[in-house]
């Protein structure tokens, strides 16, 4: 096994203020870095933002700034939201930092050198929202699934990716490491996809429509297609090709993702690997989405909760225990203040609170407030110790298998049985 672990967030798009489902899978790769971090692993923890795009352009004229001044503003917000929520990142990557910028383009000619960029004409429904285009297959009742909205038609010329090369490698690589993509249903899903020829991806966007992206490297009339340029930060951001921190922890990559993304983290960016030369990353590891009020959270549906609202009623420890106890990672789990509430009081104060007090109080009550030297043991300190012991193991079983639920599951059990007297009294 490794002795290195590196864990990243998605690059957050800084189209919008941060909400709970950044908040989420940021806090996941920070309890993911804590927990290999304290079983001895050298460790590297990567966040940032995604800051190129349609959007973003879109963005800053409704905010009256030019698109660097916004994506400086929301991108500031993103960086001083985290060390407020106790998460320990490493790195904060930005797509607009030069050296970023200039290893899009050291890969952009690397895949052109081998033969898997040309230029092409091409007419296809296209959502500005997602930024991509959509084939017929994918759209519900003619819809974009994420945005509820019709695409538009749009032909123009610009330069793809030949995606479709790597189709045959990608499945057989997906097979043959089962843990490429977790929780197996996210699997099945890119397998079920891959089932029909996959098309080749547009990597490019003409001056004349975009400006604000970074510039191909082997024509300046156009800029590069924003997936195309934010995937690589995972490779960016830790020195590649030559950098110490890309041979040190490359090999051992995880990525968190929410399964709105699946697609381009799982197809587009193993093909993007595998035609740049890079071994592909370790796991894909995807979780669902945090509805409110039955609904995926949207800034113009107006559900949207914003983290620090919550961790100031009701404590950060608290915050970051209710997500990754009441969310099962890969499913979707419904957000509620009063389930909050519910979490906290039956977790917290009555379980974890009732067990510290009773402690605590025995512990002033019979010794004065000090621990004493410890005694022999008997058949209960026994019996409490064979518990642990075996509770240490499953609880690092389940979390190296992205179980936080069931771990936390498991020391509330534990909590239970000391405090009904099942063990230990």
């Amino acid at each position: 096994m490794n002795s290195q672990f590196y864990v990243t967030t998605p690059i957050y798009y800084v189209n919008a203020e941060p909400h709970i489902g950044h908040a989420y899978s940021t806090i996941v790769a920070d309890v993911l870095n804590r927990f290999y971090s304290l079983a001895g692993f050298e460790t590297f923890f990567l966040t940032g933002t995604d800051e190129h795009g349609d959007k973003i352009v879109s963005a800053a004229e409704n905010s009256g700034q030019t698109p660097k001044e916004y994506v400086d503003r929301i991108s500031g917000l993103f960086r001083t939201l985290w060390p407020k929520l106790n998460i320990s990142n490493n790195y904060f990557v930005r797509t607009t930092d030069p050296g970023h910028q200039d290893t899009v383009r050291f890969i952009l000619n690397r895949v052109n050198e081998n033969d898997d960029i040309y230029f092409s004409e091409y007419e296809g429904l296209y959502c500005f929202g997602c930024e991509r285009f959509y084939t017929e297959r994918e759209l519900v009742d003619g819809k974009c699934p994420d945005h509820r909205t019709e695409p538009e038609v749009i032909k123009e010329s610009n330069y793809f990716f030949r995606m479709s090369k790597y189709q045959d490698w990608l499945i057989d690589h997906i097979r043959q490491n089962p843990g490429f993509i977790r929780p197996e249903r996210y699997k099945n899903e890119v397998l079920s996809f891959l089932k029909e020829p996959l098309e080749d991806l547009c990597i490019s966007r003409p001056k004349s429509r975009l400006k604000w992206g970074i510039t191909l490297p082997f024509d300046e009339n156009f800029v590069t297609y924003v997936w195309f340029d934010a995937l690589i930060n995972y490779v960016s951001a830790v020195g590649y090709p030559d950098g110490e921190g890309f041979k040190q922890f490359w090999p051992s990559a995880q990525h968190i993702i929410a399964k709105d993304i699946l697609k381009p983290h799982g197809i587009y960016w193993p093909c993007m690997l595998k035609s740049a030369g890079i071994e592909p990353y370790q796991h894909l590891n995807v979780h669902g989405y945090w509805n409110v009020n039955e609904g995926k959270m949207s800034k113009s549906i107006g559900n949207v909760v914003r983290p620090l609202e919550l961790v100031d009623i009701y404590g950060l420890d608290a915050f970051r225990y209710f997500l990754m106890r009441d969310m099962v990672f890969g499913l979707d789990s419904e957000f509620s203040e009063e389930g909050l509430v519910a979490r906290i009081n039956a977790d917290l104060a009555n379980d974890l609170g009732n067990l510290v007090s009773r402690s605590l109080t025995m512990v002033c009550k019979y010794f004065k407030g000090e621990l004493p030297e410890p005694g022999h043991s008997d058949a209960a300190d026994e019996e409490l110790r064979i518990a642990t012991l075996e509770l240490v193991d499953r609880y690092e079983e389940l979390m190296k298998g992205l179980g936080f639920h069931k771990a936390l599951m498991a020391i509330w059990e534990m909590i239970g049985r000391l405090n009904t007297g099942q063990i230990g009294y």
